[in-house]
């Protein structure tokens, strides 16, 4: 089996540079029914799909998240330019979190800053939060190259799928990190204070 990883690392860090957020600014200012909603983040976000036939948001989706509070609910059926702003917290969130968590997390903040005409937001939440994807997304590039360099030097004395194995130490590397991480985001949203 020949795996070409430079290739690999090389289509890994050229996604990383392309990933961008929704800018508030690129939502529209008027409320959405359902099916925009879904028309309009499956559009925006078509870039994080791992498969072309993946969707981002289901209908089914969106209402549970409104049915078990992680969401406010729409008003007369439309969301609101701050729904799509939860909307897209909960979307980074759901893959490493449970929904539990991000209950704990986003309640608090929905709670205050949902809809409460005054200027701090869930709009500068956002704003605050993403401004910061530049610099991290940098950081991450190179401990990614890290990553990958230490990687090369795992299993030198094979020769039966040595780059097998030097793919798989690196898998491993990366979902270290990954794990570590989701055990330090979990025991801090443990720490959040109670309702």
């Amino acid at each position: 089996m020949k795996i070409d990883t430079k290739d690999m690392l090389k289509s890994i860090l050229n996604s990383l540079s392309r990933i961008e957020h929704i800018k508030p600014e690129d939502i529209p200012n008027i409320d959405l029914y359902m099916d925009q909603v879904t028309t309009f983040m499956d559009t925006r976000l078509s870039s994080s799909k791992r498969h072309p036939e993946d969707k981002i948001l289901t209908k089914t989706m969106i209402n549970n998240y409104a049915k078990n509070k992680l969401l406010p609910p729409p008003v007369k059926k439309k969301y609101s330019k701050e729904h799509l702003l939860v909307m897209i917290f909960i979307y980074y969130f759901k893959g490493i979190l449970s929904i539990t968590d991000i209950q704990a997390l986003m309640n608090p903040i929905t709670e205050k800053y949902f809809q409460n005409d005054q200027k701090f937001s869930i709009e500068t939440i956002y704003n605050e939060v993403f401004s910061l994807e530049k610099s991290q997304a940098d950081k991450l590039a190179k401990d990614i190259v890290d990553k990958y360099n230490t990687s090369k030097h795992t299993f030198e004395n094979v020769e039966k799928d040595q780059e097998f194995l030097q793919l798989f130490s690196f898998i491993c590397m990366l979902s270290f990190d990954v794990y570590v991480k989701k055990q330090m985001i979990e025991k801090l949203i443990d720490q959040l204070p109670g309702e």
